[in-house]
């Protein structure tokens, strides 16, 4: 004879969130944070550099300047071509890694 299971029958309930669930929600939130922080100063360094005109760079070699790998810095330089208002910048030109054109607009 076969029995019916019904979704009330069952017993089960869902697991509790473990603290290391816990622990990886808080390091999402400083990776956010932090985020926020290297755009700040990678946007302050490229002003800077740019004030008497245009400034052209590849990652790689700003990287120790501004204290990000030059694979953070080609990801946050996406970030704030369509962010910083101040700004110009433009991938200028490819050549074993690509050079960015920066340019003040104000």
């Amino acid at each position: 004879m076969s029995t019916s299971h019904t979704p009330a029958d069952d017993t089960r309930t869902a697991p509790e969130q473990s603290s290391d669930d816990a622990d990886d929600t808080a390091a999402e939130i400083d990776d956010a944070e932090s985020t926020a922080t290297k755009q700040q100063r990678l946007a302050a360094y490229l002003r800077e550099q740019a004030a008497d005109g245009e400034l052209y760079f590849k990652s790689k070699f700003i990287a120790d300047d501004v204290d990000l790998s030059a694979k953070e810095i080609g990801a946050l330089i996406l970030k704030l071509q369509d962010s910083v208002a101040d700004l110009s910048i433009e991938r200028w030109s490819y050549t074993s890694a690509t050079t960015w054109r920066v340019e003040r607009t104000n």
